[in-house]
């Protein structure tokens, strides 16, 4: 990474004034708004409880990192086959317990944080080398990919046009309009739903019209105080844990990625100043926090980083007015009944692209790690995590007692335990920054 300072980057953005400010603090909003939106739209959670702790995730965050690092959370991707494990459907009721194993999920981030302060990256990452995450990632796409099929067949007119605006804006568009595909995906082909489909206009227009223009975010039922208000089933609460936290893996090498891509981008060491000890800290933490209230797991946003990159300006305090704006957004229940009314064609549309390009993400880890699959060792690694993920997702889970283990957390535990045994260990953070920084579900 370059050490010297960019002259032309903007570290105090109040030179621009606060009107500038504020629009700039827009930008950074509408950029991390279609993706962020989509975790609720897939998984049946509350669109304003999203809002309101993406906002608030990434106040805490900025507090933990000492306000040094501009970046902003957003709905994280790596958990959604948590989710669809536990409430397939987005069933009401099974939600919460979805959120429960997300929330101890995003405690792993702490034990983390704590061994990145005691041993330091290079020996942390030892376990974690792209042999191990790279498959899994690739899986997570591959485990997705039946229900973005599933979406589309609702109707292939109304997917396809979310599908090339999301290409087409991803590579011709130039400035802001190539940092927003998802969200532009989703504008054109919920505009044109609304023109070819009479039912989906009219279901758009009974929601909103039934939803109030103010109302609070949270709803208890469905957070995981709610959960423990009534008779709770333990053996789905321990299945919920041990579906979800081996995903953490995958999520924290993301965030890892995140925050050496936002220290390139500035210029600035974020990964000593304040330390991933910080940045895991205030991830894992938000993520909890989120979890708990019923709204999906943070993650530190690429589409952010990209707006930082367009506008040159690295000031964080852009980046809390933008969290600051989210968190407004949320008491708007007329705009969460908008999302809401969202056709499931156009989700097909987007999680499609989007899903292929998860798995992309963990091909592009192998390749630009240099893995060597000479070796024996990464052959079978690699082998066993892609057969065990999708052959135990669409085989059925592996009952144990009371836990339903899933193909994501079998081959999670299978693939960082026998990197650990086996001879040959070769990967070293911090010698390919361009290796480094390829762990990134967000598509730009």
């Amino acid at each position: 990474m370059d050490k010297n300072v960019n002259t032309d980057a903007i570290y105090d953005a109040k030179q621009l004034g606060y009107p500038k400010m504020i629009t700039l603090g827009f930008q950074h909003m509408f950029a991390m708004f279609g993706a962020t939106v989509l975790v609720p739209a897939l998984t049946g959670l509350n669109v304003a409880t999203t809002l309101l702790f993406a906002g608030l995730g990434t106040l805490l965050f900025h507090l933990l990192t000492k306000g040094k690092v501009p970046a902003f959370l957003g709905s994280s991707f790596a958990f959604l086959p948590g989710y669809f494990a536990i409430a397939p459907n987005g069933e009401a009721e099974l939600l919460p317990y979805a959120c429960f194993g997300v929330a101890i999920a995003g405690l792993m981030y702490v034990i983390l944080a704590g061994l990145f302060k005691i041993f330091g990256t290079k020996k942390v990452m030892r376990f974690f080398p792209p042999i191990v995450t790279g498959p899994i990632i690739i899986a997570i796409g591959l485990s997705l990919s039946s229900s973005a099929v599933s979406n589309c067949a609702a109707n292939w007119w109304i997917a396809l046009v979310a599908i090339v605006i999301v290409i087409a804006t991803n590579i011709w568009g130039k400035g802001m309009i190539k940092i927003i595909p998802i969200l532009l995906g989703v504008v054109g082909s919920y505009a044109f739903a609304m023109i070819i489909d009479p039912a989906a206009r009219e279901a758009l227009v009974t929601n909103v019209a039934n939803a109030d223009w103010i109302g609070l975010p949270i709803h208890m039922e469905a957070t995981v105080f709610g959960l423990f208000s009534g008779e709770v089933d333990t053996s789905l609460l321990l299945t919920a844990v041990v579906t979800i936290v081996p995903l953490s893996l995958t999520a924290m090498v993301e965030h890892i990625g995140d925050i050496s891509a936002i220290s390139s981008t500035c210029d600035r060491n974020f990964m000593e100043d304040p330390g991933f000890h910080r940045s895991l800290l205030g991830d894992g933490l938000a993520t909890t926090l989120a979890s708990i209230f019923g709204a999906p797991a943070n993650t530190t946003y690429g589409e952010n980083t990209g707006v930082l990159a367009l506008s040159k300006v690295y000031d964080p305090k852009v980046i809390r007015i933008a969290a600051v704006l989210a968190i407004l957004f949320s008491f708007c229940p007329k705009f969460a009944a908008v999302v809401s009314s969202m056709p499931v064609a156009t989700i097909g549309g987007v999680s499609l692209v989007l899903y292929g390009m998860i798995s992309a993400v963990g091909v592009r880890n192998v390749v630009e790690n240099k893995v060597d699959f000479t070796k024996s060792r990464n052959v079978l690694i690699a082998a066993l995590i892609l057969v065990l993920s999708i052959g135990i997702t669409y085989g059925g889970a592996i009952v144990i007692g009371p836990v339903s283990l899933s193909g994501l957390a079998v081959a999670s535990i299978v693939g960082i335990v026998l990197n650990a045994i086996m001879p040959g260990k070769d990967y070293t953070f911090g010698t390919n920054e361009q290796g480094d920084t390829s762990v990134n579900f967000i598509v730009q």
